[in-house]
């Protein structure tokens, strides 16, 4: 998706159309379209080749887009949990473990990557009735991977706010939910975790409309991803236009809650009335 959305703009930035691009690789337009999208996979001699035509002869330029197109190529880790993750989703693990900062507001649960495991659990198991036992673990084990990249050596900066409701709501039970609102107040101290609070009182806020993820990458010409989930699928917006709306309500939503030294004041109280 990243490779595809910066040849994208490279092409646009050059006049190019998609049928010029295509007769370049020797593909048709849509094909170009699919992996603008980046729902195709990518080859690196079409790349090499449509850098080439878009007038690319920077060598830093073209080897940072050739290392992702390989990179693109190669299995990730979470791609052996393909029994338990449907293929919206699948994008979403690659775009988070190459983040370096993902900032998001969630309004009913506590976000995944600072979820523990009995927690994570009681929310797998909401609404999914038929779901078996080896797929509900299977799912768990997979959101406890996913949270290591807090902990490797370049962890990304994680800014998080929750919404009061979710720290209320007692998902899994009260010990299921002492136990999350403990794990909350210990990684609210990590040095690349920062966590607010929207209180109940912040009437009509920006994150009104419902979860938001924004992801932003090392590279600094690739752009920032909006990923937000839906029931049955998800959207990502990577066009400047759409981004910058969301950090526009993501800011709004840092300066309407708590501020982030109130984090373990208020969990501290909401603990002690569960």
């Amino acid at each position: 998706m990243l490779v595809g959305a910066q040849l994208r703009r490279l092409r646009e930035a050059r006049g190019v159309t998609r049928e010029e691009a295509g007769k370049a690789i020797r593909a048709s337009h849509s094909k170009i379209s699919r992996l603008e999208l980046g729902r195709t996979g990518l080859k690196r001699r079409d790349v090499a080749d449509l850098l080439t035509l878009y007038d690319v002869t920077d060598d830093a330029e073209r080897a940072t887009l050739l290392s992702l197109t390989e990179q693109a190529g190669m299995p990730g880790w979470w791609q052996a949990y393909g029994d338990v993750v449907p293929g919206w989703f699948d994008a979403y693990l690659g775009l988070e473990q190459a983040a370096c900062v993902i900032r998001s507001y969630e309004v009913q649960f506590v976000p995944g990557l600072l979820q523990t495991e009995d927690y994570a659990r009681a929310v797998i198991q909401l609404g999914r009735r038929n779901v078996t036992g080896h797929e509900v673990e299977r799912r768990v084990a997979l959101r406890m991977r996913r949270q290591e990249i807090l902990y490797r050596p370049d962890p990304p900066k994680l800014w998080i706010v929750i919404d009061e409701t979710a720290l209320r709501r007692l998902i899994g039970g009260a010990t299921t939910m002492r136990a999350q609102i403990e794990h909350l107040i210990r990684i609210s101290e990590l040095p690349q975790v920062t966590v607010q609070i929207m209180p109940f009182c912040a009437c009509g806020h920006a994150g009104a409309a419902g979860p938001i993820t924004i992801l932003r990458f090392p590279e600094g010409e690739l752009p920032d991803v909006v990923y937000l989930e839906q029931l049955a699928g998800a959207l990502y917006l990577d066009k400047p236009a759409e981004t910058e709306r969301y950090w526009h309500v993501m800011n709004r939503l840092d300066i309407e809650a708590e501020q982030p030294g109130a984090a373990a004041t208020i969990l501290n109280r909401v603990l002690k009335e569960i």
